[in-house]
């Protein structure tokens, strides 16, 4: 993993085209935040599915299927990838599609919006994507393949393992670790030193106060255990 910050771009830094996997909102949301960072133009829009195909996201239109990756990865060897994927039914669809594709780090874009303060993570990973309003504060890890949403609060010393996403103001509290792949609706809040488990969903508004085990999903203020993901 490695550190990424929103700093300034010098004009005569060339602008690197993004491959973009997946068209649905986040597609839209990144090729704003692209837009904002004046580093990235969306290349190219690929999804597997066809009714999808033909369709305008981010100034650019969906060309293709995932079959079309590896030759415009070769084709221009600046260009970055992101995996724009993912729903709180599907909570390690990210990670299942990295892992399949096979891409390495180095191809992928981290995504860190200009109004986002991250001064305080001392790494983000390779493929993330942290939207406008999102506070790092002090020693936070984030994985790679994260996805961060509008008004995410990470405090000192949270750690969050590959593929997790945070949607729309979520707040943890100190010494929080999320495990890879789960899944955090909007507004959670957890409290200092809890553990989420790998592949877990939290539900919208959820007030966390204790450990969260894996694969499965909580619920309610306080949470509570509602049923397995898979169930």
């Amino acid at each position: 993993m490695r550190l990424v910050t929103a700093t300034p771009v010098l004009e005569e830094e060339p602008m690197r085209a993004l491959i973009v996997l997946g068209a649905g909102g986040l597609a839209r949301e990144t090729a704003e935040l692209a837009a904002a960072t004046g580093r990235w133009r969306v290349g190219e829009v690929l999804d597997d599915d066809p009714a999808q195909h033909g369709r305008a996201v981010g100034g650019a239109h969906v060309s293709g299927g995932s079959a079309r990756l590896a030759e415009l990865l070769a084709t221009d060897p600046d260009s970055r990838l992101v995996l724009c994927l993912g729903s709180p039914r599907r909570p390690a669809l990210r990670l299942q599609v990295a892992r399949r594709l096979g891409v390495p780090d180095q191809r992928y874009a981290t995504l860190v919006h200009p109004a986002a303060t991250v001064g305080g993570a001392r790494s983000i990973g390779a493929g993330s994507v942290l939207l406008a309003g999102v506070v790092a504060t002090a020693d936070v890890v984030v994985g790679a393949h994260c996805v961060l949403m509008p008004g995410v609060v990470l405090t000192h010393d949270d750690e969050l393992d590959d593929g997790v996403t945070l949607a729309a103001g979520v707040r943890l509290a100190g010494g929080v670790r999320v495990g890879e792949g789960a899944y955090l609706g909007s507004g959670a809040l957890v409290r200092e030193g809890v553990v989420i488990g790998a592949g877990a969903v939290v539900g919208m508004g959820a007030v966390v106060l204790g450990d969260v085990p894996p694969a499965e999903v909580w619920v309610g203020q306080p949470a509570r255990r509602l049923r397995d993901t898979g169930s």
